[in-house]
């Protein structure tokens, strides 16, 4: 059986992976001072960091139209025996709705509301290309797929507040403590949703140290087949302390893959924002 796998543009897999896997993309649209750019095609991160630096208003994100998902759906539907589409998470976008009600008009298309964002959504993509190779039908793929979204681990670390008090998900108040305090907050995907989990202090690098120690340290219900560090700008240095501390963790992954985190995650978290990103085990 051949099968196609799509996904939206928040998925954040990297430029390889996506030839590796031929993975097809439906691009969500950036809106930048009133102009619609195309997620990761006509504007860039850093685009939208030297924008907001400059002065600028964020930036904000809109889904996937119905007409787009139909049009890469007919694209693809007639000359593949499956189509399976991964959706960033409906708890964040319309995409996943709109992916349904395009793809009600062919019968051999699936979608999977991966119930998250960035390489959170992407492992489920790359679970998606290993489990058409087991040659599995297309209802226990997407069973299984289903299945996967649970047990998706995202979460990241951001050094600086100022986008989440922009974007009016952080109070001024609460921003200059954080910052008295040197706390930088750990946000987690939870049922679909953003939230806080905890709040580390001291610099940077000291707090991602200490965050990798908290995800990876000790932790046997880890799959070992991939690790997503995915992050926006942060020194060398910080990276540095990131892969030392992981691999001090030693968990013995397969690969481990650094992504540079794409539109949607710089809009709402800013520059200096890193996470990791690993499926738990059943």
């Amino acid at each position: 059986m051949r099968v196609k796998i799509i996904s939206d543009s928040t998925c954040d897999l990297s430029p390889a992976l996506l030839q590796e896997h031929d993975i097809t993309l439906a691009h969500l649209t950036v809106v930048k001072d009133n102009q619609n750019y195309l997620d990761g095609v006509t504007i860039t991160p850093g685009d939208i960091f030297a924008h907001v630096a400059a002065g600028g208003a964020l930036c904000t994100t809109s889904a996937v139209s119905i007409g787009e998902y139909q049009e890469l759906f007919a694209e693809f539907s007639p000359n593949y025996d499956a189509v399976i589409h991964v959706t960033i998470g409906s708890g964040f976008s319309s995409c996943y709705q709109n992916a349904c009600l395009a793809a009600a008009g062919f019968p051999n298309v699936r979608v999977i509301d991966s119930h998250n964002l960035s390489t959170g959504q992407g492992h489920i993509v790359l679970e998606a290309c290993r489990l058409v190779k087991t040659g599995k039908d297309l209802e226990q793929i997407c069973s299984e797929l289903e299945e996967i979204t649970g047990r998706v681990e995202t979460s990241f670390v951001l050094s600086r507040l100022e986008y989440m008090v922009k974007g009016g998900r952080c109070s001024s108040a609460t921003a200059l403590g954080a910052n008295l305090l040197g706390l930088k907050p750990c946000i987690e995907v939870k049922d679909g949703k953003m939230l806080v989990v905890k709040k580390y202090r001291g610099n940077y690098s000291k707090c991602l140290q200490k965050y990798v120690q908290d995800r990876l340290g000790n932790r046997k219900e880890i799959e070992k087949d991939h690790l997503f560090i995915t992050y926006t700008p942060v020194s060398n240095e910080d990276l540095s302390v990131v892969r030392n501390a992981v691999a001090q963790c030693n968990n013995g992954f397969s690969h481990i893959y650094e992504t540079t985190a794409g539109c949607t995650v710089s809009c709402h978290c800013g520059p200096g924002t890193l996470g990791l990103l690993f499926i738990r085990s059943k």
